[in-house]
């Protein structure tokens, strides 16, 4: 069964198109992929991969990777 930490990962690499690597210091408009559309994309994939729904406040407020990990913790969701 594949981790939290490792769907979570997961995500960010695949909608961004980027490595494992580059992950811990990414936040919003750090790369070009991650705008508005990349940003709602990468909502998509969190909620589909966790089955949650995030709300908007928190859609707002995911601004970089180490970020998201704090808001998935109120989905219930330990990274």
């Amino acid at each position: 069964m594949e981790s939290n930490e490792s769907k979570y990962r997961k995500a960010f690499a695949e909608n961004f198109g980027i490595e494992n690597s580059e992950l811990d210091k990414l936040e919003y408009q750090s790369i070009s992929d991650w705008d508005s559309v990349g940003h709602m994309g990468l909502i998509a994939q969190l909620e589909e991969a966790f089955n949650i729904q995030i709300e908007m406040d928190d859609v707002i407020a995911l601004n970089s990777f180490e970020k998201g990990k704090e808001i998935m913790q109120k989905y219930g969701v330990s990274i």
